[in-house]
Parts: C-alpha cells; structure tokens; sequence
C-alpha cells in the first residue's frame, strides 16, 4: 500500500481549498482554461484530502501525519 502523509489540519486545509475550488470553477464560464485549472486543482486537493496521502509529500519525504512520530505503521491495512 501507500504510506500516508497529512495529518489532520493539513486534511482540514485541503479539503476547504478543493471545495473553494470547485466554487471557482462553478462560477467560470464554461470552457475556459481557468475553469479547468480550477476544477483539476479541486479535484486534487479533495481527493489527496479523503486519502491523506499527498504524492507530492510522498516524493520529498514530507509527512505532517502525527502517528508517524509515534508510530511507524502509518500505511493502510489491506
């Protein structure tokens, strides 16, 4: 599996830029490069936010999930 890397506020942050986000898009005229741009970003943001693993924390070696420092076993079970 993959390791998880967000903690809980970085979670909490994530999910209220993706759904920003989204409210972005929502209100761009349709087609534009920034709708899309938007609408990816969102998407990103929620989705790393529900899986709380980030790849671009994954790539550095970032983690800002707290069990990390108490606990190694911060994958997922199978």
């Amino acid at each position: 599996m993959f390791n998880l890397n967000l903690g809980t506020s970085d979670r909490a942050l994530r999910a209220a830029i993706g759904l920003s986000m989204l409210v972005v898009f929502l209100t761009l005229p349709a087609g534009g490069w920034q709708a899309k741009v938007a609408l990816a970003a969102g998407i990103f943001a929620l989705a790393t936010s529900v899986i709380s693993m980030c790849p671009f924390y994954a790539l550095f070696g970032i983690s800002t999930c707290k069990r990390r420092a108490k606990d190694k076993s911060t994958t997922l079970p199978e």
